[in-house]
């Protein structure tokens, strides 16, 4: 079916990552007829009450904003159908209600930052930098009941170089994202959708991450160690203990000194190097507890180590 432009879309979505895939729909000829997000919420030290990123930006742009408590509210169901929109688009939203996700008449599609379906679930970005994987990548999907699960539209994928961290990759699939959002929502204006069902064999996990996914594990190799480091920062950050104290990892690279596992091997101006089950993890940059993060260098000035001191 030809259809033509523009669509009447409604957009989900939380965190910061959705943003550039609401600015580029913006931009575009299709019409946001309404954004929904979360209830302001506390967030931070001070547990001041403040907006969700997507909110921030719908604000912006002139939008109207809708933030119901339960997606289920037979009001916010009729709110939605009122407004009788061809598609919604969800980037890093909530989980759906299947009265909503097949309200519109074209269908509902999600962007998921991982090539589905490998790494179906709440942290695609993190587990491909524990994994140490080379490549990423962005799908866009139609909804179904189940979880990430739905037939693929379109995907893009890009490298991951080894200066990645959880930042980069992050910033560099939300930009990849949204021109696929984009060029999703115009093949469909198009009549132009063909679907592809995914895999279940080829399925992966990718969990919530906890602060047990943070802790480093000297007994890993160092590799492993490193990728961890690299999944986690600079926010909220891989972790190890000194002294009964949570200490931030946060930049690191690998050698191949070998040692019992957690003992400090080497201690240079600006790093030192711990033991790992294989290899040795060069750290050069933490965050002590309850402090800022900052380069070894100024560590070691007011916490200096002595060669076989053990962490962990």
């Amino acid at each position: 079916m030809n259809t033509s432009l523009p669509l009447k879309i409604i957009f989900m979505g939380t965190p910061d990552f959705a943003v550039p895939s609401l600015e580029h729909l913006h931009k575009s000829p299709h019409q946001i007829q309404a954004v929904v997000t979360v209830p302001d919420k506390q967030q931070g030290r001070g547990r001041r009450v403040r907006p969700s990123a997507v909110k921030l930006a719908a604000d912006t742009l002139g939008l109207p904003v809708l933030q119901p408590d339960n997606l289920k509210d037979p009001e916010f169901v009729q709110e939605l159908q009122n407004l009788n929109p061809d598609i919604i688009v969800v980037v890093a939203f909530q989980i759906l209600p299947e009265v909503i996700f097949t309200l519109p008449k074209m269908g509902s599609f999600n962007l998921h930052a991982s090539l589905l379906p490998r790494y179906r679930g709440a942290a695609p970005i993190h587990w491909a930098l524990l994994n140490g994987d080379q490549e990423s990548g962005v799908t866009t999907f139609f909804l179904k009941r189940k979880v990430d699960t739905g037939n693929i539209i379109l995907q893009s994928r890009l490298p991951i170089v080894p200066e990645d961290n959880l930042h980069s990759l992050y910033e560099k699939l939300c930009n990849l994202g949204a021109a696929l959002v984009l060029d999703t929502t115009n093949l469909i204006a198009a009549g132009s959708i063909k679907e592809t069902a995914q895999d279940n064999f080829l399925a992966t996990p990718a969990p919530k991450v906890t602060s047990a996914t943070q802790l480093l594990n000297f007994k890993q190799s160092a590799e492993q160690c490193h990728n961890r480091v690299r999944a986690f920062a600079p926010l909220p950050g891989a972790f190890t203990h000194r002294n009964g104290s949570r200490l931030k990892v946060l930049i690191t690279h690998t050698v191949e000194v070998q040692g019992q596992p957690g003992t400090i091997m080497e201690i240079a101006p600006d790093s030192f190097t711990v033991a790992c089950g294989r290899g040795s993890l060069v750290i050069r940059r933490v965050q002590p507890e309850s402090k800022k993060a900052m380069d070894v260098a100024a560590y070691l000035r007011g916490n200096p180590f002595q060669l076989g001191d053990h962490l962990g």
